[in-house]
């Protein structure tokens, strides 16, 4: 096995590891609702839910760019290989920003700041 074909190996791999995030994510998230669901029905359950789907999402988006930018960057760094990567990293971003919005309700900038005491 060379250099190349374990680089894109390991790509793979740290993607799989994204979506198997992702799915167990939301396995956990689903088992852990239905349950509240029948016994009552409050909305707060379901926007416990949608979160934890959330955060599920974004950390497998995570995996899914490291692994993007490892087999593109180490296998194959042409320039149209790279934009090809550069155009799947914004969309990504993108939307790990907006379920930061739907999750937090707020940017991730506006956050506040914790006060340092001296």
């Amino acid at each position: 096995m060379d250099f190349n074909e374990t680089i894109e190996w390991t790509g793979k791999v740290i993607e799989a590891a994204g979506v198997a995030v992702i799915v167990l994510g939301m396995a956990r998230a689903t088992v852990r609702f239905v349950p509240e669901l029948f016994r009552d029905a409050e909305h707060a359950h379901f926007r416990d839910y949608r979160r934890s789907i959330g955060r599920s999402i974004l950390l497998g988006l995570e995996f899914l760019i490291a692994g993007d930018i490892i087999r593109t960057v180490a296998v194959d760094p042409s320039f149209q290989s790279v934009g090809i990567l550069a155009i799947i990293v914004a969309i990504r971003t993108f939307l790990s920003l907006e379920l930061e919005l739907e999750i937090d309700g707020k940017w991730p900038w506006q956050r506040e700041q914790k006060s340092e005491s001296v």
